[in-house]
């Protein structure tokens, strides 16, 4: 089962995460200690979730980086499968 439009990961961190604690982009960017456009272009939507970020956002948070990752993973996945044409790619046979 896979989800057919799963969230960009800053649209979790900021409905789930900074809304409820009353958090700006920037204040969490200053507790991170990472550039603030980092935070507040991944809570736009206009960049992905790097490792580091990850990282940083589970020690944060007391989640883990895979819960991080994990998101972007399905959000990547579910961009792809609506532009990557495979049609032209032949499975192997089953031997």
């Amino acid at each position: 089962m896979t989800l057919k439009d799963p969230s960009h990961p800053g649209e979790v961190l900021a409905e789930l995460y900074l809304e409820p604690l009353g958090m700006s982009p920037i204040g969490l960017a200053k507790r991170l200690k990472v550039p603030r456009t980092r935070i507040e272009r991944l809570v736009k939507g206009e960049t992905s979730l790097s490792v580091d970020t990850a990282m940083r956002l589970s020690r944060f948070f007391a989640n883990t980086p895979e819960f991080w990752i994990n998101l972007q993973l399905a959000h990547d996945l579910a961009r792809a499968r609506e532009t990557v044409d495979l049609s032209d790619i032949v499975p192997l046979a089953a031997a």
